[in-house]
This record gives structure tokens, sequence and C-alpha cells, in this order.
């Protein structure tokens, strides 16, 4: 179906237009079969999808002598307050299952002489639980594994190299497909009668990000302009062990390093986290980045020492983090790793239910750009891909269960072309990293508000500059230090614990 070569397209009936190709776009669009699914990606290669990047691994009962209410205490502890504990425990309960259905699609888990699953411990899991590939290779294999089931399956048809611009109304409030643009400036109308936003996460638009540089929060910006609701946009989580050599995106240090036993260090060489932390090395992420910014700003640089707890075991143990490591001449095996706090992941997105709706009809969220409630203020280590498959799999059973509404795009036109400028994005990246990165304060957050508007006055609405607007204006009015909002001026948490929702309107 040359879909390509026509400008305004009419998906057939029934369909469902998917837009992104990380884990939760493809774990629902194989689970929609038989319904025919239209899997909409700028990607030319798994390289580009975040959920290939996720080194730690997924998260889930299922080993001996875990539950899923222990499961879900831990995730429900590390949200600091805002976790949903329904939500939590549809994620725990039901995550186990996913997780066997990544083993049945073919994703190869490490495993003991026996052939059980070997789980490692992260930070705030109270016991092992996170199954891995190849020790730190989770993403990048079962990406692969859900490429290649995409490929074969009869009712996915792949729409690559165009990127979702905006969204289409239905002329009745709810959405029926998206404009999509190639490279080359090629527009393309795509009509659906259901749209699923799969699309990540905002690390882009911060200067120093584990995440894919094209993550910019493309789907609030798209959504939030037909009136949907963002939840918890403020709540950006850094994680504390990129490795600090100078990349754009930041190579990452997996958790699981510190799991196995690797500890943070300063550049004498003598550990730093039982000055701010009881739990040490691993304390909740948010409190182990502001240890190493606290350490960065002290100009006591901080390091990540594995060579006694990974040591002449870091080839074939986590091969991700050594290759990063000696493409920039250190040796992880007999050296210190320089680290910095990088954005890794954003706990707020679009808000929805437990099946992945949104407030409007026609429109679904998964995975990051999604806000269901199971993060809370700080998402617990290694539950994203889990949540990808969880809620993926949910609005599948949503989609399938609903009764066929046929939509149509109402008034279609060309708009223009709101470009981020290399210089814009810069721009837009500093601001967002100096202003309203790991401490924030009311005067950082207002200043970063009119750099913002200044932008938007240069180019116009882009998404990116409506997503970092959305999220600096709710840090702004969040007047507290909760997870992963940190407020010098509101250092202690309020009492009660509330979600912030913010509408586009309410900007203005």
């Amino acid at each position: 179906m040359p879909l390509g070569d026509l400008e305004t397209t009419h998906l057939p009936a029934g369909s469902v237009l998917v837009v992104g190709a990380g884990l939760a776009g493809l774990f629902l669009a194989l689970k929609l079969a038989p319904r025919p699914v239209f899997v909409l990606t700028s990607r030319r290669s798994v390289k580009g999808a975040a959920s290939a990047w996720a080194q730690g691994g997924i998260a889930s009962a299922i080993g001996p002598g875990d539950s899923a209410a222990d499961h879900a205490e831990d995730t429900i502890a590390a949200g600091d307050g805002l976790v949903d504990p329904d939500i939590a425990m549809i994620l725990a309960r039901e995550g186990p299952g996913r997780v066997r259905d990544l083993m049945k699609y073919g994703v190869e888990f490490d495993t003991d002489p026996r052939g059980d699953l070997l789980l490692s411990l992260e930070a705030a899991h109270r016991r092992p639980r996170v199954a891995r590939v190849k020790g730190d290779l989770a993403g990048k294999a079962i990406i692969e594994i859900m490429v290649e089931q995409a490929k074969q399956a009869q009712h996915i048809t792949a729409l690559i190299g165009w990127r979702a611009e905006s969204l289409l109304s239905d002329g009745h409030g709810g959405i029926a497909g998206t404009m999509a643009r190639k490279d080359d400036g090629t527009l393309m109308a795509i009509s659906a009668d259901t749209t699923v936003l799969a699309t990540g996460g905002v690390g882009g638009l911060f200067a120093v990000t584990t995440n894919p540089k094209t993550a910019r929060g493309d789907a609030l910006g798209m959504a939030a302009v037909h009136g949907a609701v963002i939840r918890d946009a403020e709540f950006v989580q850094y994680h504390p062990t990129a490795i600090d050599i100078g990349r754009d995106p930041a190579p990452l240090a997996t958790e699981a390093l510190r799991g196995e036993g690797a500890t943070l260090v300063d550049k004498h060489g003598k550990r730093f986290m039982g000055r701010y932390h009881k739990e040490g090395e691993l304390a909740p992420r948010d409190d182990v980045a502001r240890a190493v910014f606290a350490q960065i700003q002290k100009g006591d640089m901080p390091f990540l020492d594995c060579r006694s707890a990974v040591g002449a075991h870091f080839p074939s143990e986590f091969p991700t983090v050594f290759e990063s490591c000696m493409s920039a001449g250190i040796d992880p095996r007999s050296q210190l790793i320089p680290i910095a706090p990088a954005v890794h992941y954003h706990m707020g997105g679009l808000m929805t239910d437990n099946m992945g709706r949104t407030n409007i009809d026609g429109l679904y969220a998964i995975g990051e750009c999604a806000s269901v409630g199971v993060h809370g203020a700080n998402r617990l280590a290694s539950n994203s891909l889990l949540e990808a498959c969880v809620f993926g799999g949910r609005a599948a059973t949503s989609i399938l269960d609903s009764a066929d509404e046929r939509r149509k795009a109402d008034n279609i036109h060309k708009q223009p072309w709101l470009s981020m400028t290399p210089e814009v994005s810069a721009t837009l990246r500093q601001a967002m990293s100096a202003s309203c990165g790991v401490r924030r304060t009311a005067k950082g957050l207002a200043q970063l508000m009119g750099i913002i508007e200044g932008l938007i006055d240069e180019v116009g609405p882009a998404n990116p500059l409506i997503a970092a607007r959305m999220i600096a204006a709710s840090a702004l009015a969040r007047e507290e230090s909760r997870g992963g909002h940190f407020r010098d001026d509101f250092p202690v948490e309020s009492n009660p614990a509330r979600s912030s929702y913010i509408t586009y309107n309410m900007l203005d």
C-alpha cells in the first residue's frame, strides 16, 4: 500500500494509527491482531528508539518468594506519595505475564544453569526482580525481537521515515489521525479511527540526557493544543550515573552496576553517599542524583568505582558500558568512571486511565509520553519497560473491545512548518538544564518561562516549546520538593501529596 506517495490517506475502517515504534507502540501493535495497525516512525533503525537504550532490564515479581504486593509497595514508596496504589497493583499483578509474553516472542533473558531467570537487584527494590539480557543489553534485545515480530505480522504496516507533526480533529472534539512530515518537507494527512501516541519522553529538551535527542515531548505539544490534560509534568528523573565523557546523548552506566556492588567515590577514591542518604548507593534515584550533583558543585568530582564489584567480568557482564568507557579511553576494569546526572525519564505526561485512554475521544497514550499514575514523583528502577508492556497491552484490549467508530479528519489543511532550528534547540536545552534541572528556584523558573516565550515568539508554538513551557509552568507552580522535583526555595514536602494537572489554555 504506497501510502508515502499520497498527500492525504484515509486508513481502512477499524484501523489503528500508532505514533512511535518503541516497546510500548510495538507491544500494543502486536497485541491488536487481527485489527489493521499502521506504525508511524521517523526512525530507520532500532537504535533510535529510547526503549532500545534501556540497560538495566525489566522488573517484575516473577521470582520465587516475590509477590505483586511487594513490587507494588516498592513502586509506591519510590513514587514519593503520588503513585496511584490501584495502578501500582495492576502493574505488579500483570507484570510477570507480560515478561512471559516477551519470552514467548523470543527474548532470551539471562538464566542460571537450571533455566531459571537470573534476577538483579536495583535501587529501591527490596529484592532482586530485574530480568536482564547479557548484562546490560535488555532494551536493545527486546526491541530487536519486537521489530522482527512486527515485520512478520500481517496486520502491521510500517510507515517509516515520517514524523508526526500535529493531530487531526474529527470536528467533534475527538482525534482522527495525524499530520506527518518527511525530512524533505513532504506533508501527509493520515486519517484514522483510533490514534495511539507512543512517542517517548522529553530528554531532548535538556542539555544533558541519556535519551535520543529527538525525544522532545512532541506528544505533549500535539495533544495539549487539542485540550489534553497533562499530569505531573514537573517530575523529571535524572539518572545519577551518566558517563561524563562529553557526548550527546550521554552514555549510561546502568543502575545494575550499583546493584552488583559498585560504589560512588570522590576524586580521592573515598565513598560519599553515606553523607547524603542512609541507603548509600542504593538510595532512590533522585537522592543519588542530587548527591552526585552536589559533589560536582563543590568541585569534588564524582566517579563510579566498579573495579572490585565487576572488574575483569566487565566485557561479558556489562558490554554496553564497557564499550562506552573504552571508546573514551577509560578501562573500567582498572579505572574510575567519571559520572554526572542526566535527564533520563519523564514521570509526567498525557493523563490516561488504566486502559491508556486520554480525556480526548479517539486518542490513547502509552509508555513514557503517558502518565497513568504508576511512577508518581520518582519512577522505580526498571519499571519503565514493564509499564510499556502492561499498559500497552491494556490499551490494545480496550481498543479491541471498543465498538468501531468511523472517524474522518475535519478540515485537513497544510500547516506552517514550525522549525526548531539548531540555534533555537540549543538555547532551549541550555535554559531547561540551567533552570529546570536537578535543583530549581522560582527565580530561575520564571526566567526560563521568559526564554521559552521569546522562542515561541521567534518560531511559533512548536511542539517541543509547548512541552517545555508546560514542564516549566508545572515546576514553578509546585512549591515543595518531592521526588524528582527539588526546589531550593521550598526544600520540604507539603501535605497532602497531590498530583498536578495542566492544560494548554491554563498557560494563557
